[in-house]
């Protein structure tokens, strides 16, 4: 009794303090993009006594709500690391497993009624031709068919690596030049942002990680020069509302500067 009355009380506390927090986030602008290095799923499987597969599938879960903890406080744009070029050296079977999780996802996506309801864009950023022919038919799916919405972008960065994409970038640049169809000249920040992946995008405004590491680890080297930065101790799996509430919150009182 004393135990349920405990969660109980728990339960109501933090009930009371999420609400809290949406009042105070709807009292300023969100922001127009947040991009998550989702961190930790290893480490709460572990923590937990999970299986590795274990832990991923609850981190799978997790993207899930953020999507409509997204949705529910207006932030339009949501882009995620899902799997970097160096994930691609690890364990055999836990990349298997991955991949053949990244592929019922993708197929889920874009059959999903809230996808289409909410009219939500998917996009994958990254290498394709590192990921199984399989994986790369999924994202086509999921692509295609929501490739006309434009209410809610999600995007997935899977087979990604920051300073890849802008190598492959430069490459294009070089060739544009060799070309004939760019001038040394006229190429500048703009240009250059026009060969990433997200060429479409804005910039994040935020981009935040869970675990408690705080480094960026080869993630939109490019696109975060002026992102605010929030880390978050807790495993992503355990990531709760009230951990984003906080996050955004934190980006709502920062004193947003360009250049020092």
């Amino acid at each position: 009794m004393t135990t349920d009355l405990t969660r109980a009380i728990s339960s109501t506390a933090y009930n009371t303090y999420e609400k809290r927090l949406l009042k105070e986030v709807a009292t300023m602008p969100v922001p127009h993009h947040v991009a998550i290095i989702m961190d930790g799923n290893r480490r709460y499987a572990k923590e937990f006594g999970l299986l590795v597969s274990e832990g991923h599938e609850k981190g799978r879960e997790k993207l899930e709500n953020i999507l409509e903890w997204c949705m529910d406080i207006g932030v339009k744009m949501l882009t995620v690391y899902a799997f970097s070029t160096e994930n691609v050296g690890r364990d055999k079977q836990e990349v298997e497993d991955l991949m053949r999780m990244f592929i019922q996802n993708f197929r889920k996506l874009a059959e999903d009624e809230r996808v289409h309801k909410h009219k939500i864009r998917v996009k994958v950023l990254g290498q394709r031709d590192l990921l199984p022919k399989d994986l790369r038919e999924a994202i086509q799916y999921a692509e295609d068919r929501t490739k006309d919405y434009n209410e809610y972008f999600f995007n997935i960065a899977v087979g990604y690596g920051g300073r890849e994409e802008i190598l492959h970038a430069i490459r294009d640049v070089a060739q544009a030049v060799k070309d004939g169809e760019l001038k040394v000249d006229d190429i500048s920040e703009k240009t250059f942002s026009e060969y990433l992946y997200t060429k479409d995008m804005p910039d994040p405004d935020l981009i935040l990680r869970t675990s408690g590491e705080e480094r960026i680890s080869n993630f939109l080297l490019w696109q975060l020069a002026y992102s605010e930065l929030y880390f978050s101790d807790v495993y992503w799996p355990g990531f709760r509302k009230i951990d984003f509430l906080r996050a955004v919150r934190a980006y709502q009182l920062r004193k947003r500067r360009y250049g020092t």
